[in-house]
C-alpha cells in the first residue's frame, strides 16, 4: 500500500505535543501496568497494558513512521495519559479488561454484543406451526425459551421441520384449503403437503407435537418415544403408520450422524477466524467469526464486523479478550486461525476466568484445520454480505492474502504478461482485477520500445518501469495509472519477479510482487516469490482466482500481439514494393485497413493518402495487378 502522507498542519500538531508526552513517558518505571490515553476533553480513547510501562508508552511518542495509520490517528488525539502500576503483567491484563469493559475506548477493538433473546413459537391456529422468532408477543401462541442467540434456535426448528415433514413456508392452512399441486419439498420428503390435502389436520398437529418434543427433550428422548409408537402401530397391524414413524427415526439418526462428524476429535471448543476485505464505500473492514462446539456438535455461531486491524496477532489477542468479556462458558480449547500476541498471557487470563485450564491452538492440518477453514469461509460470507460483495470473492482474496503473507486482502490487483513471435512484435498486456472481478476499463497495452529481439525479463522490467513513471505523473488523480496496486502478479517465475523487483527497489516502492507459474500443460501451478514457490493446490479459492487472472492477462496480451503481428505482416507485404517504405505502408493500412481494399482502390485514391505520390501510387497499383495475373 502507498505510504501515508501527513499534511504540514498535522505534522506541526504532532510535533508540538510529542516532546512533552515523550518526556512524561520516559519518566515512567520499567514496571508492568495499564496506561490510559485521554483526549482534550479528558475522554478515555485508548487503554492498553504493558510488561514495562516506560518502554511501551514511550514508543507511541517516538517516530511516527513506525506506527500504523490507526495508531497515528490515536496519538494525534492524545492530550495526556494516566497509568496504574500492577504487580505482574497478568494483573495488568485483568485490569485492562475491566477498564475497557467499563469505558469502551474509541481506539480499542470493541465487539458489539447484539445477541438478544430468541424463542420457539408454536402458533395458536388450527393447523399449528413452529417458528424461530426474536420477540414474545401476546398473540395466543405458545413460546418456548428464551434462548440466547438465533443460531441454535433456527437450527433446531429447521431440523425438526425436515425430520417431521412440517411446512417450511408461511402459508396459513385454513379449513378446506387445497392447492392443485404441492411444492418441491413434498417430492423430496421434507414436507407432508397439507396445502394439497396430503395429510389430515390431526396428523399434522401430532407431527408438530413430536417436533416440539424433539426440540425440547433432545433426539434420544424423541427416538425412544417414536420407537415405542412404531412398535405399537406394528402390533396393531398399522403398517403404514409404523413405516412413517420408522422414517422419522431414520431422519433423526441421519441428522445426528451428520452433526457428529463436524468435530469428531474435539468435543468442546470455540473456533475463531478473522477475514478482512475492503470496498470504496466502507473502507477496510474485518469480520470475526466464532463457531462454538459442544459434544462434538456446532451449537452456536456469531460474527462481528469492525475496522480492519493492521496487526493481526495483536488484533486476535484483543478480539479473544473482548469476546470472553461478554461471554461465559469458556471451553478448555480455543482454536484460532493464526498467531495470537501474548498467547500464554491470554491463555492464563482465560484459565483464571473459566476456573479450568484453557489452551489456544492453531491447527495446521487435518480435521481441525478444516474446521478453521469453515470458520474463515463463514467470516468471508458475512463480510462479503456487509460490503456488498460475494462471499466467494471475499474468501478468495482473504485466502490469497493469507498465502502471500499480506496483512490486508488485495482489493486492486494488476497482472502483466509478455507476448511475441520469436522476439518480433514484442508487446505486453496489463489487466486489472478489483475485488476479484475484471476491471476492463483499466486494462492497458504496451509496445516494447527499449530493444528488439527476445528478452522476457527485460521486457517485463521495461513495462513496469513505464507504468511506475506514469504513476508519479498522475498520482494526484488516484485513478488508473495514478494509483498503485495492492498486488502485482507477473505471468512467469522467479526470473520475472527478480527483474521487476529491481525496478520497484529503484523507485523505493513497496508493492507486493509475485509470479504466476504454469505447469507443462500451461495451467496455473504455483506462486513465485523471492523465496521460491508457494503451492496453490490446497488453496481452492485462491487457486481459482489466480488461474482466472493468469488466463485473462494471457488472453489480453496474445490478442494484442496477434493484432500487431498481422499489421506488421501486412506492412512487410507493402514494403517489398519499390518506393514504399515503412511509413508509407503504415499510412496505407491506416487508410484502407486491408491489402484487398488497397488492391481494389484507384491510383487517385492511393495517391490521396498522406505521404504518397502519383508515381508511388502507380507502383502500388501495378504490383497488385502483377500479383493477380501471376495467380
Amino acid at each position: 500500500m502507498p505510504p501515508v502522507i501527513f499534511s504540514e498542519r498535522q505534522v506541526r500538531i504532532l510535533n508540538s505535543k510529542l516532546p512533552e508526552l515523550r518526556k512524561k513517558a520516559m519518566s515512567l518505571p520499567l514496571s508492568p501496568g495499564v496506561y490510559i490515553m485521554k483526549n482534550k476533553s479528558g475522554e478515555i480513547i485508548y487503554i492498553g497494558k504493558a510488561k514495562a510501562l516506560k518502554n511501551r508508552v514511550s514508543q507511541y511518542f517516538g517516530s511516527q513512521n513506525n506506527h500504523s495509520v490507526k495508531v497515528r490517528k490515536m496519538v494525534d488525539n492524545v492530550e495526556d495519559f494516566d497509568y496504574i502500576l500492577t504487580d505482574s503483567e497478568f494483573e495488568a491484563l485483568v485490569l485492562e479488561c475491566s477498564l475497557i469493559k467499563q469505558h469502551s475506548p474509541k481506539y480499542n477493538i470493541l465487539l458489539k454484543d447484539d445477541k438478544g433473546y430468541h424463542y420457539i413459537k408454536i402458533t395458536g391456529s388450527e393447523w399449528k406451526n413452529i417458528l424461530a422468532v426474536k420477540q414474545k408477543l401476546d398473540d395466543g401462541a405458545v413460546y418456548i425459551g428464551p434462548y440466547t442467540g438465533s443460531f441454535a434456535v433456527s437450527n433446531a426448528v429447521d431440523e425438526a421441520k425436515k425430520i417431521f415433514r412440517l411446512p417450511q413456508c408461511t402459508t396459513i392452512f385454513e379449513k378446506g384449503f387445497k392447492r392443485s399441486r404441492p411444492c418441491l419439498n413434498y417430492f423430496i420428503s421434507q414436507c407432508a403437503a397439507p396445502c394439497a390435502g396430503k395429510i389430515s389436520k390431526e396428523a399434522h398437529n401430532e407431527a408438530v407435537k413430536q417436533a416440539i418434543d424433539f426440540i425440547t427433550n433432545g433426539s434420544k428422548a424423541a427416538i425412544d418415544d417414536l420407537t415405542a409408537k412404531m412398535l405399537e402401530a406394528s402390533e396393531n397391524l398399522e403398517f403404514e403408520k409404523a413405516a412413517k414413524l420408522r422414517d422419522r427415526i431414520n431422519a433423526i439418526n441421519k441428522i445426528g450422524e451428520k452433526q457428529k462428524v463436524v468435530s469428531a476429535s474435539v468435543k468442546e471448543q470455540d473456533v475463531f477466524a478473522v477475514v478482512g476485505a475492503s470496498s470504496e464505500q466502507s473502507g477496510a473492514k474485518a469480520c470475526l467469526s466464532v463457531l462454538r462446539f459442544s459434544e462434538g456438535r456446532l451449537f452456536d455461531s456469531e460474527h462481528f464486523i469492525f475496522d480492519m486491524p493492521e496487526d493481526l496477532p495483536t488484533a486476535r489477542h484483543e478480539l479473544i479478550r473482548s469476546y470472553y468479556s461478554m461471554r461465559n462458558n469458556i471451553p478448555k480449547r480455543i482454536s484460532v486461525d493464526g498467531e495470537v500476541a501474548d498467547s500464554e498471557l491470554i491463555s492464563q487470563w482465560l484459565t483464571h476466568l473459566a476456573g479450568k485450564k484453557v489452551t489456544l491452538y492453531t491447527p495446521q492440518k487435518g480435521e481441525q484445520h478444516e474446521i478453521i477453514e469453515m470458520c474463515r469461509s463463514n467470516a468471508a460470507q458475512k463480510l462479503g454480505l456487509y460490503l456488498g460483495k460475494t462471499g466467494r470473492s471475499t474468501a478468495a482474496l482473504d485466502e490469497l492474502a493469507n498465502l502471500l503473507g499480506m496483512k490486508v486482502p488485495p482489493e486492486y490487483i494488476e497482472a502483466y504478461d509478455i507476448s511475441h513471435t520469436a522476439g518480433s512484435d514484442n508487446v505486453a498486456g496489463m489487466v486489472v482485477f478489483r475485488n476479484a472481478a475484471p476491471l476492463k476499463k483499466a486494462y492497458k497495452r504496451f509496445m516494447i520500445k527499449g530493444f528488439s529481439g527476445q528478452d522476457d525479463y527485460a521486457s517485463m522490467a521495461e513495462v513496469l518501469e513505464r507504468r511506475i513513471l506514469r504513476y508519479f505523473e498522475e498520482q494526484g488523480t488516484g485513478e488508473g495509472f495514478g494509483r498503485l496496486p495492492d498486488l502485482i502478479l507477473l505471468d512467469g517465475g522467479i526470473g520475472q519477479v527478480h527483474a521487476v523487483k529491481t525496478v520497484l527497489d529503484k523507485y523505493s516502492l513497496n508493492v507486493p510482487l509475485f509470479g504466476m507459474v504454469k505447469d507443462s500443460h500451461h495451467r496455473t501451478r504455483a506462486i513465485a516469490s523471492d523465496g521460491g514457490e508457494l503451492s496453490l493446490t490446497s488453496k481452492r479459492a485462491a487457486f481459482t482466482l489466480v488461474s482466472t487472472i493468469q488466463e485473462e492477462v494471457h488472453r489480453f496480451s496474445v490478442e494484442y500481439h496477434r493484432k500487431k503481428h498481422k499489421a506488421s505482416s501486412l506492412a512487410s507485404s507493402l514494403t517489398s514494393i519499390e518506393g514504399i517504405g515503412e511509413a508509407r505502408a503504415n499510412a496505407l493500412l491506416r487508410r484502407f485497413k486491408t491489402l484487398k481494399a488497397i488492391s481494389q482502390a484507384s491510383v487517385e485514391d492511393i495517391a490521396s493518402v498522406k505521404g504518397m505520390s502519383k508515381a508511388s501510387a502507380a507502383a502500388v497499383k501495378q504490383a497488385f495487378e502483377k500479383n493477380t495475373e501471376s495467380q
